[in-house]
């Protein structure tokens, strides 16, 4: 009896010390576990070609004296582009774009877009061509891939809003020539190609313009990808009917996750899989995740804008007040942050609807992007290391953090080359 309970009374005793010791063991592998998958994310991070899709930085470059080689304080410069802090966050690859304001559709406005847009361009492989030691400008989908090997950040070149193209389809063929590799078709208002999904005069074309059909014509015959963000509805339907190859939303989100115009329907989402297009998630706020209403914030926001000249036109003193009033208006209005979890949120979403095919990055800093968590480009490594925390294979993403969009591109100057042969009409 005795000997029976004291093999009872051992046998719990060695229970009780297995239990602690799995918990204290479970406790510190849990503790680990966060630092190691931190660790594996930054190294799949540094693997995988990161490419972000879209940038306005070249605004900044052609302000006198900034350097793209100098680390920029975004508080002093509101800058959160520059080749230093690409370095730090990982980021091997960004198409720069060239974006123009919509300004008056006459002749006059045209050729003052073209000339802007042109000065933008020539900023970039200048730029390029100053600091060959650490960036190189890419003109090819495998560009990226030599430049990494090479250990030098690849530089793309986009334009922002088709309005520089004028009425003029020879100025499709020049953008090319100069190294351009997308174009947005629109912007904040419609333009002589097609309609903004935010003009506040709404559509005025029905979609994409007849001579708007003519540059994504041109634009498939020379291998340019045609850009859909920023247009309504209408527009993204077109230009899936009238292009011959896959078509991008350079930076655009999911509207089932954040109900915003700029932002793609699951119809959209599905029409793009089977376009073999992609999304580029960006990192706009507005875009991410839904803020409640502030009509006091929206009418001092939208009188400040309506005060504003081109950011091209401004001295650097008028800028730095500009970042001041907006600055001093968000501390007054605050509006709730969007964080890298509501990034990982639409990518989720996108993956669910379309594909993990059909989804990517395309930031938008210099142009608003810039969240909690992603920042600037020296946080960029941030959005792996969500994405590794909900699941997401090495696989999955490479293909979202450059691989779907290397694809495309691809494919648009296959179809390039077939429509230039003949082989395609």
């Amino acid at each position: 009896m005795l000997k029976n309970l004291f093999r009872i009374d051992l046998q719990f005793l060695l229970i009780t010390l297995v239990f602690s010791s799995c918990t204290t063991s479970s406790s510190s592998e849990e503790a680990e576990s966060e630092e190691a998958l931190t660790k594996r994310a930054l190294e799949i991070h540094d693997r995988v070609l990161t490419l972000d899709t879209h940038a306005d930085t070249p605004l900044r470059m052609i302000q006198p004296g900034f350097d793209m080689a100098e680390r920029h304080d975004p508080k002093e410069t509101g800058s959160k582009v520059d080749y230093p802090r690409m370095i730090e966050g990982g980021l091997d690859a960004i198409f720069f774009a060239a974006f123009v304001a919509q300004d008056i559709r006459d002749d006059d406005g045209n050729t003052r877009a073209k000339a802007l847009c042109l000065q933008m361009i020539d900023s970039i492989v200048v730029s390029t061509q100053r600091n060959e030691d650490i960036v190189g400008l890419a003109i090819n989908p495998d560009d990226a891939y030599a430049l990494e090997k090479a250990g030098k950040r690849a530089i793309y070149i986009g334009i922002e809003n088709g309005y520089p193209i004028g009425q003029d389809l020879s100025n499709v063929a020049l953008y090319f020539e100069k190294g351009v590799r997308y174009i947005t078709l629109v912007h904040s208002s419609n333009n002589d190609l097609a309609d903004s999904a935010t003009d506040p005069n709404g559509p005025e074309h029905g979609g994409i313009s007849a001579f708007g059909g003519q540059v994504v014509a041109e634009m498939n015959r020379l291998g340019i990808m045609v850009d859909v963000s920023h247009g309504n509805d209408s527009v993204f339907y077109d230009a899936i009917a009238l292009s011959k190859a896959p078509i991008i939303a350079s930076h655009s989100n999911a509207r089932a996750v954040t109900k915003h115009d700029r932002n793609m329907t699951d119809e959209m989402l599905q029409l793009m899989a089977k376009n073999g297009g992609v999304v580029q998630l960006t990192m706009l706020a507005d875009y991410l995740r839904e803020a409640p209403a502030n009509p006091a914030r929206d009418s001092a926001m939208a009188a400040l804008r309506a005060g504003m000249k081109p950011i091209g036109e401004m001295t650097p003193e008028e800028r730095t007040a500009l970042r001041q009033s907006f600055q001093e208006l968000n501390e007054k209005y605050p509006a709730p942050p969007a964080t890298v979890k509501h990034v990982a949120d639409h990518i989720d979403h996108i993956v669910k609807i379309a594909g993990i095919d059909h989804v990517g990055i395309g930031c938008d800093f210099d142009g608003g992007g810039g969240i909690e968590g992603v920042f600037d480009a020296s946080e960029v490594m941030n959005i792996t290391i969500e994405l590794v925390k909900r699941g997401y294979t090495e696989e999955q993403i490479q293909k979202i953090w450059g691989g779907n969009l290397i694809r495309i591109f691809k494919e648009v100057q296959s179809i390039a080359e077939q429509i230039q042969s003949g082989r395609l009409s």
